[in-house]
């Protein structure tokens, strides 16, 4: 059997890891070799696994992290070279392609009912910054690199990335990474809110697992119901906000999830008291 050229395509399944710890779903991007960059067989083994936690009763938060160097380097260069993948055929094609995988990736991520975490290790530049900035939280480490870099190769975002990073870093902002390409380092993304939390490497699954765990572990419901909430807050005046978020609490305090997380805070506080009274009636020890 012949050797299978470094080069050549892994099947999406390949790309794409999967694994559930305790209510979280960790997606790992498997393609060391390009820099885990974004082909068209990397967006559908995304997409479809986003897609399929969406569905699940037993997932509650969502982790993509990486293997190798870097996050995501964004589209294959050598790709673009040759005009493959994704960039196959005439202008009419490419665009097509691009609305039927990578915005696959971009709706399954705007869609998504529970929260989603991007631990960002390395490089996560062009479509890899945008894959980043789709999920709700960014966690990265020191040796992080963030940039919206499609202008050094003559493209622009073509996934939605400027209509997140305007969402995230305000419209001035988002135009100066855009127009200048500028790599912004960790600690500055921490200072223009691209990321909420920097950690050592050696500490980042560990960090990210951790709060992706106390997050999963809220009631579910109520859960994905104060994602959308705030998520469709920053776009709402203030008056439709009101109404949503009343129609929420109605239909929470009305439920059967609320009743039981009540009775079982009662039953907790009720046996905290019972220890303080059994503490306090309990005589001093005698030497």
């Amino acid at each position: 059997m012949p050797d299978t050229p470094a080069d050549a395509p892994r099947s999406a399944d390949a790309l794409v890891r999967q694994r559930i710890v305790d209510g979280v779903l960790v997606l790992t991007l498997d393609d060391p070799a390009t820099g885990n960059a974004m082909s068209m067989a990397m967006a559908e083994a995304i997409a479809q696994a986003v897609e399929q936690a969406d569905t699940r009763a037993d997932i509650h938060c969502l982790v993509i992290r990486s293997s190798g160097r870097h996050f995501c380097t964004g589209g294959n260069v050598k790709d673009m070279q040759r005009g493959s993948d994704l960039m196959q055929g005439s202008v009419a094609d490419v665009q097509a392609r691009l609305k039927s995988s990578l915005h696959r990736v971009t709706r399954a991520f705007h869609t998504l009912r529970i929260p989603s975490i991007a631990a960002i290790d390395g490089a996560a530049v062009g479509a890899g910054c945008d894959l980043a900035l789709m999920c709700d939280l960014r966690i990265a480490s020191t040796r992080a690199t963030i940039a919206e870099s499609f202008l050094r190769l003559g493209l622009v975002s073509g996934i939605g990335g400027a209509w997140f990073l305007a969402r995230i870093v305000g419209r001035g902002k988002a135009l100066e990474l855009t127009l200048t390409s500028e790599f912004v380092d960790a600690a500055a993304a921490l200072e223009l809110g691209l990321v909420t939390r920097v950690v050592e490497p050696g500490r980042l699954d560990d960090t990210v697992l951790e709060m992706a765990g106390r997050i999963a572990a809220n009631p579910p419901q109520a859960l994905r119901m104060a994602k959308r909430l705030v998520l469709d807050a920053a776009d709402s005046p203030l008056p439709m906000a009101l109404e949503q978020a009343a129609a929420l609490q109605a239909i929470l305090l009305c439920g059967e999830e609320h009743k039981a997380v009540v009775a079982r805070f009662l039953d907790a506080e009720a046996e905290r008291k019972q220890g303080r009274r059994i503490a306090a009636d309990r005589p001093a020890n005698s030497e």
